[in-house]
């Protein structure tokens, strides 16, 4: 399907639903709503609902959706949803009322995969076929772009790392923003703030996480070899205070050969959650929406 098209990218966040228009790779118009976490099933869906309709969606191609949970990619079908506590016990067949009340196609991923998928089309993973996406904030996850496809695994769980045993925990316990609440009873944010400051103590805990997501980085190197890994997330902003203590810990990684090629890099997309959820349309919808027209 040619970018040229009127798309929606809708974003199930943590304490937000975005979407947005995007038209030509730009978001041409969005809207957010603070999500109802405590509300029923029903309730988050009207919200998803009015926030389309005042972008005017049934006129649109389709719809890509990214959320935070296991998805059914062919039946559009979202589990285990993680913020919003009435959708963790339900099946929410999202994908058949978007289109069935639109008219159109939808389509619906993990919001990491959407990430790398964004990316790939929009920004800077554009020219390359292997890329895996790291994002970085309440948790850590990533997305996989295999032989120049996203793949999502055969029950969308494929890349999370963050999962994986390390230490006595898993991965994003140390590399994710849990990792300065659980180890040091402060935000990160509150961190950066510090370090800007040149507080010693703030750049010293940064240095002792950037060490730690050296380890995530080897694993996902190890397992994907990928020619460039790109993160996102709220904590990935601070790349700057942590990259050195990522790369001291890249030293010990068996294939330095295989390092001389790599790329990472930071996303500079803006709106990437639109974007990325967008790109959905794009990487599976050619076939539905020649249909339509």
């Amino acid at each position: 399907m040619p970018e040229r098209e009127r798309l929606i990218g809708l974003d199930l966040g943590g304490t937000a639903i975005k979407a947005g228009v995007v038209d030509s790779g730009v978001v041409q118009k969005s809207g957010r709503v603070r999500l109802k976490a405590g509300g029923s099933a029903e309730e988050i869906i009207d919200q998803i609902f009015d926030l389309l309709d005042s972008l005017d969606a049934a006129s649109a191609q389709a719809i890509g959706v990214g959320a935070p949970s296991v998805v059914n990619t062919e039946l559009g079908i979202v589990y285990d949803t993680q913020n919003i506590p009435s959708w963790r016990d339900v099946d929410i067949p999202l994908g058949t009322l978007l289109s069935e009340k639109y008219r159109i196609p939808a389509f619906i991923n993990n919001d990491a995969n959407c990430f790398v998928l964004g990316e790939k089309y929009f920004g800077k993973a554009k020219d390359c076929s292997n890329v895996v996406g790291v994002t970085i904030g309440t948790g850590l996850g990533a997305g996989l772009i295999i032989n120049n496809r996203l793949y999502s695994g055969a029950n969308c769980g494929a890349g999370e790392f963050g999962m994986c045993p390390f230490r006595d925990r898993v991965i994003e316990y140390y590399a994710s923003g849990q990792f300065f609440i659980n180890v040091y009873g402060v935000t990160g944010e509150a961190l950066a703030e510090r370090a800007a400051r040149g507080d010693q103590q703030a750049i010293s805990i940064f240095d002792e996480f950037g060490r730690n997501v050296g380890e995530a980085v080897k694993a996902i190197l190890y397992a994907i070899d990928p020619e460039l890994i790109i993160f996102g997330g709220s904590v990935s902003r601070s790349f700057s205070l942590f990259e050195a203590g990522m790369r001291e810990t890249l030293e010990t990684f068996a294939y330095p050969r295989s390092l001389q090629k790599l790329r990472m890099e930071v996303s500079e997309l803006p709106e990437s959650a639109i974007l990325g959820a967008a790109s959905l349309c794009l990487e599976y919808g050619e076939t539905e929406v020649q249909s339509k027209k």
